[in-house]
This record gives structure tokens, sequence and C-alpha cells, in this order.
């Protein structure tokens, strides 16, 4: 396919302001698009919206021109001497609508819990779009929590990978849209371990005492607990494993190797020099060592490592739906998304974005991290869905071990 220039000049000025100021993941080979299919888009929680009591706001995008976003830390383009988001900037001076950005979200769980009872009660959380991973996407959309999309306000949701078009928590893709995907590996301060770290076991040495921390998302720190155990975690596994996987954890965190079990909060760790290795996530490492000096090596496991996606989604209280619909499209045309993928290093879902990476930065457009090769996906793992029973009865067992 032909390389696909950035045509924008603001758009382009961005890009190029972020490359110059990145260093790039070593990578080699190209995106093989059967692969991210194939991987992508599921481990959500199956099952049809079951209604709530609460009904959809009222809309009110035509007379208030803002939109109200709660995401993740480092999960979007960031300018250091402005303060601002560039391409969020942009979306706004394009739209005339006022784009409000908040990093609310440290972890699905906890997140979910500040605002479960007013989303149960239908109220406005303040958020117009809320950012959360496939699995919890699926709870508040079984729960009767979103609003369905209206796609003629979102022409460019054709231009999501074909992977990720049907996922099995949303059936036809009414009530989210991807934002990025990502993989869960071992992190580890290359100065005190130059060497690199190969499996989960490396975090148990004993000079490591200490200073681990693992994530508190059940199915990254669990699912490469039990792929090193060598269970197939996309296949046919229970509560055997589970509970395998679980001892581990627990006696790591009882014997004191584990320091913290945290959320995207990790990373203070990392750098302060309190955690010398986690599992943590992609994107979060490349962006360090950026801003900190390359002090950080990230791998999947030798075991493999996980696979997941964050969906964008308006809480069934927003009253502003359309200018969410719009600001979701605008984060599905190639330019923008390249974007935002330049800066964040997650995996890019939208198609085209490669081509236009290419045009800018062909180092880019090779990361793996962010278009994935055949060989580096064959690495990477999706937990499988859980049913509702299982998610309620793992999730218990695993705050429970992790003292929340």
């Amino acid at each position: 396919m032909p390389k696909r220039p950035i045509t924008d000049p603001m758009l382009r000025s961005i890009v190029n302001a972020q490359l110059s100021r990145r260093r790039v993941l070593a990578g080699a080979g190209g995106l093989t698009l059967a692969s991210l299919l194939a991987a992508c888009g599921t481990g959500g929680n199956s099952g049809n919206p079951a209604g709530a009591a609460a009904t959809a706001a009222a809309d009110l995008s035509e007379s208030e021109k803002t939109v109200n976003w709660a995401n993740w830390t480092l999960y979007l383009d960031y300018d250091d001497a402005t303060g601002t988001y560039p391409s969020l900037e942009a979306f706004s001076a394009a739209t005339g609508i006022e784009a409000n950005y908040s990093e609310d979200v440290d972890g699905n769980d906890t997140y979910f819990g500040k605002v479960q009872g007013q989303l149960s009660a239908g109220q406005d959380i303040g958020a117009d779009i809320v950012t959360l991973t496939d699995w919890m996407a699926g709870r508040l959309i079984r729960l009767g929590y979103t609003q369905e999309l209206d796609r003629g306000n979102m022409p460019n949701a054709g231009n999501l990978l074909a992977g990720l078009q049907e996922v099995d928590f949303d059936p036809g893709r009414k009530h989210s849209i991807t934002w990025q995907s990502g993989f869960a590996g071992i992190v580890w301060n290359k100065e005190a371990f130059p060497q690199g770290l190969r499996s989960v076991s490396d975090l148990w040495q004993p000079e490591l005492k200490g200073r681990v921390e693992v994530l508190d998302e059940m199915r990254d720190t669990i699912g490469l607990l039990m792929l090193e155990n060598g269970v197939d975690v996309s296949g046919d596994w229970g509560s055997d494993e589970f509970d395998n996987a679980l001892d581990i954890l627990s006696q790591q965190i009882a014997d004191g190797q584990i320091r913290q079990v945290k959320g995207n909060s990790y990373k203070e760790d990392l750098i302060s020099g309190d955690a010398l290795a986690v599992i943590g996530w992609s994107g979060d490492i490349t962006q360090l060592n950026f801003e900190e000096g390359d002090k950080w090596g990230f791998a999947l496991p030798e075991a493999g490592g996980t696979l997941w996606s964050d969906n964008m989604l308006v809480p069934i209280g927003s009253p502003h739906k359309a200018n969410a619909e719009k600001l979701m499209n605008y984060y599905l045309d190639p330019e923008n998304a390249a974007t935002v993928a330049a800066y964040v290093n997650y995996i890019c879902p939208v198609e085209g974005a490669r081509e236009v990476m290419e045009s800018i930065d062909p180092a880019l457009a090779e990361n793996p991290l962010i278009f994935p090769t055949e060989e580096y996906l064959s690495r990477a793992h999706v937990v499988r869905t859980l049913t509702p029973d299982e998610e309620t009865d793992f999730s218990d067992r695993f705050q429970t071990a992790i003292g929340s």
C-alpha cells in the first residue's frame, strides 16, 4: 500500500515535534493485520445489556459545546512546554467544541468504584467519555450504564481495524469504540539488572525483595502468572489454574517480595527507585524512558504476555453524547490516530495509520509495540472471557489477596 502523507499542517507539526523529542524502541518487521485481528477485540464479558432503571440523559450538545473525557495517564499526546494536549487542541479548533481532559483512571476497579453509584442512578459522572478495558467496558454495557452510539455522527468508525469491528462484550459495536490496545509484560531497571529479566519467576530473585510491584489489573497479573505455569489463558482453564496463580501471588505478597499492587501509579515508584522491577504496560515504559533517560527495559516474558484493548464509552448520564461522538470520530481518522500513536506507543487500532506513520518516521511504523509483527503477537495472549459468576468470584478472591 502506498504511503499516505499527513496533509493537515497543524497535525504534521504536532507529529514532527513529538518525533523529534522521542526515542523509538527498536523493532523489526511490519504490521501483519491478520495477527492483530485474530488477537484483539476479545476478553470482555459476553451477554447483552440488561438495561437499567435510569434512561439516557437528554443531549445538550447543540447548546453546550463542550465534552469531558476521563482517561488513563500517559495516554494522549502532551506538550510539556505548554501543558496542553496538541491533538485535542486541534479538535477544539476544528469543531468549536471545548474539550476537557482528565487523567482520572488509575485502574478499572478503582474508577468503577468511584462512579458506580452515580451510574446506577443515571446521573452525570462529570465525564462524557470514559476509557476502560474490554472486561470493564463489557460490565458497564451489560449493566445498562452506557448510551448507544449514533454511527451517523461517526463516519470514521469504518476505519477501525476489521478485527475490532465486532467484539464479544459489545455485539455490533453499539456502545464502544477502541481507543488503544497494548501488552502487559515485565519491566526492570536496566542499571540494576543490565542483563535483563526473562520470566515472571525472575521477579522473585532475593535481591529484588521489597522492590517488586505488580498490576491491580487481575487479568494481567494473574494472566502472566498462569502463563508462567504453562496455562493457555486464551483456552480452557478454571478455578484450579486460577488458584495456583493466586497462591503464588499471595505468597510473594506475604513474604514481602512484592512491595505493592498498583494501577497506573506504579510508574512513580519506578521513577523514585522504590520499585526496580514490575509487571507493567508497554506504552508507559516507552514514555518513561524518554522522560527519564532510557532507564527501563520492557519485554514479553518467555512464557508470554497479555494483550488487551481500552475502549471509549459514553456514560448513561452524559449530557453531551453528540459531542463525544464527534471526538471519537476525530481520533478514528488515520492522521489523528498516527499523532496519538507517535506519542503513546500503544497498538494503534485505526486502518491507514501505519501508512501515515511511514511518511513521517519509518522506524515508528516498524515498532512492534505500535504495529505488531506476526512473531511479536504470537507471544501475546488475550485472557479468555469470564462468565459473570467467574468474574465475581475471581475478582473477589484477587482483591482479598492484594488487600483491597
